[in-house]
């Protein structure tokens, strides 16, 4: 029996979104919303941009229930390589424990 990973149609719901709430946010996502596939970054992208959400008290509690899949950690490091950031200014950038940004690069030290 084959185990099927059942990942949220990001696009649409955020389609949903901008439809139902937000429409006048709909030309600026358009350019990312036309890609085929959303990667982590630009999911991270079209929240900031619908949400514009500066940072709240709620942000510490939001970021506990994240969980962060292979791919969107490599991803994440292939942002710090590209960017030449230091593992305090990618954790600050993303939201993260610097624990955490240590813990990867460990787990990925080709990256």
């Amino acid at each position: 029996m084959q185990k099927i990973e059942a990942t949220p149609n990001y696009k649409r719901i955020f389609e949903d979104i901008i439809d139902l709430k937000y429409p006048q946010k709909k030309e600026t996502c358009s350019k990312i919303l036309s890609k085929n596939d959303l990667s982590f970054l630009d999911i991270i992208k079209l929240n900031n941009m619908i949400f514009d959400q500066p940072n709240s008290s709620g942000d510490k509690i939001n970021q506990q229930y994240r969980s962060y899949n292979t791919d969107a950690i490599l991803e994440i490091l292939e942002y710090q390589q590209k960017n030449k950031l230091n593992n305090s200014q990618l954790a600050n950038h993303f939201k993260l424990s610097r624990n955490t940004v240590t813990k990867w690069r460990k787990m990925f030290p080709d990256y």
